[in-house]
């Protein structure tokens, strides 16, 4: 969250709302860690990381509708191993987000 922390102050500044992710759980191997997180922007600017990239394109979509919406939700992306290599990602697993509104 410290690292995305400057981004989030500036966007803020310049009057966007934004929506911030968290890893809340993992199942399995996963490249992020509870804990991690993602902020976007509502003109869909990204900083931060929850997947190491595998999911990241879909967690903007999920974070663009609550900035529209104003609800949170938990959302689940997951693979097996076998899915994910087949794919050319590194890991399987599950990951759990938890998606908000950011409140100033």
């Amino acid at each position: 969250m410290k690292e995305i922390a400057d981004d989030i102050r500036r966007w803020r500044e310049q009057g966007h709302k934004v929506a911030l992710a968290r890893v809340v759980d993992l199942e399995g191997s996963g490249p992020r860690l509870p804990g991690a997180a993602m902020a976007v922007n509502d003109e869909g600017e990204v900083v931060g990381s929850v997947s190491g990239g595998c999911v990241e394109g879909a967690v903007v979509t999920e974070a663009l509708d609550i900035l529209a919406t104003g609800d949170r939700r938990v959302v689940t992306f997951g693979y097996s191993d076998d899915e994910a290599f087949a794919v050319g990602l590194t890991c399987g697993g599950t990951i759990h987000l938890f998606i908000e509104p950011f409140d100033w």
